[in-house]
């Protein structure tokens, strides 16, 4: 969370940090939702044992898809690079890649 670039806006100055964050049980943990709430952001965790996680799939799916998208180029499914900056080129090409495919298709 705290290594998020500033998020680019039509007007306005840019916003800092998101509004909020959506997260599945995994991370329903009250120190994480009071670190969340004293930095202005709105926690949307599912809790565990009381709320579902169906309506969190609906933001998550396209995060979880993309991710499966990158897993198919086999540079990238196990980090073989031993610098970031090499592991983080690939992503870009296979990225780039991606995206002519989804525009083509």
């Amino acid at each position: 969370m705290q290594g998020i670039p500033p998020i680019r806006s039509r007007r306005g100055p840019r916003r800092r940090k998101p509004g909020k964050l959506h997260a599945d049980k995994g991370y329903d943990y009250h120190h994480l939702r009071r670190w969340l709430r004293q930095r202005g952001i709105t926690p949307r965790i599912a809790r565990k044992g009381i709320a579902s996680s169906e309506r969190l799939g609906r933001h998550r799916w396209a995060v979880e898809r993309t991710a499966s998208w990158l897993a198919g180029c086999r540079r990238l499914h196990r980090r073989y690079e031993r610098k970031a900056e090499h592991f983080l080129g690939f992503v870009g090409l296979a990225a780039a890649l991606i995206g002519y495919r989804r525009l083509t298709a």
